[in-house]
């Protein structure tokens, strides 16, 4: 061995020494700590070495038991006592937070701080490993966007979602469905959420109607109506709905102001909020007509808002102040809260039950097996006699009052469908022992006044037309006779009226009309296609039929073939 050799191979020899005692202190050391962590912490293993993990893959033990830091908030007016019910407006410096639930207490918070370089929300480990601040200490304090938490059912097993706060303007607590079996609204009911129902519901062939639960907001001014979606939630919807049940009528429709119903997790803030439900609808379209006004409107306003006992919102799109004049009585016991004009209206509405549209069914008619509650028209019969405090809810038996007649109010009209013979009906109706009360409902018309006369009658006849639509004044068994124009009408008058007026619990007598009673014998030759099959005619389509059957037509009743008629009106009122 050459002299300069050994020297190198001793060198040689102490570094790989080094080496491995310096391998065996990094070993040893590394062992220490993994057995520190996993007996002192184990989920710490679970994050990576910047000590951030992507929520959506963090386990739900870490989400339940990490706190995260977020940065303060300088401006805010949303507050999650929206949702329980707080109808105040949080203002720009305060940040309030409700109580929570028991379970929720003996929880740490769960906040989130989203990555501007990812885009993914992360969780940053708490300094102090602390639990949850109580609402002394939180109120006041400058926090974050809130925290959402929800469930899901997964093969029949509740599993929890993760916990975040997305990006949004502003942020609700959403309580989970275990919370929100067992919490309490502030107006006494149990909270309720969306689950994975649609937000509309377009099978109705008369009317398409959104109903949401949970965090709504009401952007008039975009006129738009938002469902706020709790973290993780896949729902992505988008309706086009205007909220008049004319469906299908696209004349009526046009007139009607499209609202946009859809779900969102980005919202503009909220700036007033509401502790009762909302129903939003429109009252342009056909109002105006008396018949239109309770079919298109008042019946299905009452089948749709009737459940809340006057705790709910109104909120009017293509607003009609006349109406709501005219009918304030009937608004006023519906809800007891100051009508919203959606088109004048610049606020940011929040509340935690919206129906937008109407239930409706058939003409003036309530499907008792789908309207909530199954009410029905007895129903609205009764609400329309309480909400105008009528006296009579049933009609007065034959003889029960001394020298008391039963009384028939005969609906008189001016242009269109007169009766042509109307003194010669009054004596034959008195002849029978009738008292006979003349009357014309119209446009102009007193409700009130016009409702307590109604009331008062235990017959009411008139030719086809709005005027009858009365009969929803008239107490219980009282008889409604519709006279029935020439012109195959047979149908459209049950439809309108008849079914409508048994619905209500009244009896209902239909009577058609003879050639020789119509006027349309001065007009065509008696030997006139209009005479052998006036069903042909329909085919021109329903403005031939009104202006040929109903604008240009009067009647002159043939008393002694209508006699019948009013006998079993009379029949009715005995015991």
């Amino acid at each position: 061995m050459k002299s300069g050799e050994r020297p190198k191979q001793v060198r040689g020899l102490r570094q790989e020494s080094r080496r491995f005692r310096l391998l065996v202190i990094v070993v040893g050391f590394f062992l220490v700590s993994l057995t520190f962590v996993v007996i002192s912490k184990p989920e710490a293993i679970l994050f990576n070495l910047n000590g951030k993990l992507p929520v959506d893959q963090a386990p739900t033990s870490i989400l339940i038991k990490q706190k995260v830091n977020s940065p303060p908030v300088t401006s805010r007016k949303t507050s999650t006592d929206a949702l329980r019910g707080d109808p105040r407006v949080v203002d720009d410096e305060a940040d309030v937070r409700p109580k929570g639930t028991k379970r929720e207490e003996e929880e740490s918070r769960v906040l989130s701080e989203p990555d501007p370089t990812s885009g993914m929300t992360e969780l940053t480990p708490n300094k102090d490993g602390g639990g949850r601040k109580s609402d002394e200490e939180t109120l006041g304090s400058d926090r974050g966007d809130g925290e959402w938490k929800g469930k899901e059912e997964e093969r029949g097993h509740a599993v929890e979602k993760h916990k975040v706060t997305l990006p949004t303007v502003s942020n609700y607590t959403i309580h989970d469905t275990e919370d929100a079996e067992n919490a309490k609204q502030d107006d006494g009911t149990s909270s309720d959420v969306q689950g994975s129902k649609p937000l509309c519901d377009f099978s109705n062939f008369r009317a398409n109607v959104c109903e949401m639960r949970g965090d709504v907001r009401i952007h008039p001014n975009a006129t738009s109506i938002m469902f706020m979606e709790p973290a993780g939630s896949q729902r992505d919807e988008l309706w086009k709905i205007k909220p008049y049940p004319r469906k299908g009528d696209e004349f009526c429709l046009s007139h009607i102001t499209e609202l946009t119903v859809k779900s969102s997790k980005v919202a503009p803030e909220c700036t007033k909020y509401h502790d009762v439900p909302a129903v939003i609808f429109s009252l342009t379209g056909y109002t105006g007509n008396l018949f239109h006004d309770f079919t298109d409107v008042m019946v299905p306003l009452f089948t749709t808002a009737g459940e809340f006992n006057g705790e709910v919102q109104f909120l009017i799109t293509d607003m009609a102040l006349w109406w709501t004049i005219k009918y304030h009585t009937v608004l006023q016991k519906l809800s007891m809260y100051p009508i919203i004009d959606f088109s004048k209206d610049d606020q940011v509405h929040c509340f935690k039950h919206v129906i937008v549209g109407l239930h409706a069914y058939m003409e003036f008619t309530i499907d008792s097996s789908k309207a909530p509650h199954n009410y029905s028209m007895v129903d609205f019969n009764r609400f329309m006699r309480g909400a105008y405090s009528l006296g009579r809810d049933t009609v007065t038996v034959l003889g029960e009052l001394p020298k008391v007649k039963p009384r028939l109010l005969i609906i008189k009209r001016h242009r269109t469908r007169m009766f042509l013979n109307l003194d010669e009906i009054i004596a034959m109706a008195e002849e029978l022992g009738f008292e006979v009360v003349i009357d014309e409902a119209n446009v102009s018309s007193d409700i009130s006044k016009f409702a307590r006369l109604v009331n008062t009658v235990d017959v009411m006849m008139g030719v086809h037309g709005a005027g009858l639509t009365n009969c929803v004044f008239l107490p219980q068994n009282a008889t409604l006779i519709q006279i029935v124009p020439w012109g195959g009408l047979e149908w459209v008058s049950r439809t309108d009226f008849g079914n409508p007026a048994e619905l209500m619990g009244l009896h209902y007598k239909q009577y058609s009309i003879s050639v020789d009673e119509s006027s349309l014998t001065e007009q065509y030759p008696r030997d006139h296609e209009i005479f052998k099959n006036p069903i042909a005619f329909h085919k021109h389509g329903f403005d031939f039929i009104r202006q040929t059957f109903m604008d240009k037509q009067n009647v002159k009743l043939d008393c002694e073939r209508f006699r019948p008629i009013l006998l079993e009106a009379l029949d009715n009122l005995n015991p």
